[in-house]
């Protein structure tokens, strides 16, 4: 089983930036390809990111290219989504998720999800 566990969340200001965490835990952890999904009022869930397990591959939806950052921390089990330039049609929840196959990840049905972050942005 893997747990993952997220934080950074919080309001900011259009502009300004955020960095969210997960950490995973789990047998297979180190093993796992691990993403972020948002989900906006109303909207359905999207992937943001996703990175390999040895983080030599990423991906990003296009609209977070050049804003968005994802990189993992192989020693800690941690992947971070740095965020700058947030803008308000950024206000999501945004999720971890993690699998151990890549195209299940790209393809929005990973098995293993966090909590949930609330990141808002303000005008």
């Amino acid at each position: 089983q893997v747990q993952l566990v997220e934080s950074g969340g919080g309001s900011v200001q259009a502009g300004e930036s955020l960095r969210l965490s997960c950490a995973a835990s789990g047998r297979t952890a180190s093993s796992l390809t691990m993403a972020w999904f948002r989900q906006a009022p109303g909207k359905e869930r999207d992937i943001v990111a996703a990175i390999s397990a040895r983080g030599g591959l990423t991906r990003y939806a296009d609209s977070m290219k050049g804003r968005f950052t994802i990189s993992r921390d192989i020693a800690k089990n941690t992947v971070y989504l740095q965020m700058n330039s947030l803008e308000p049609e950024d206000t999501a929840v945004y999720y971890c998720s993690s699998d151990l196959d890549w195209t299940k990840v790209l393809r929005g049905t990973p098995k293993y999800w966090g909590q949930g972050q609330q990141v808002t942005v303000s005008s």
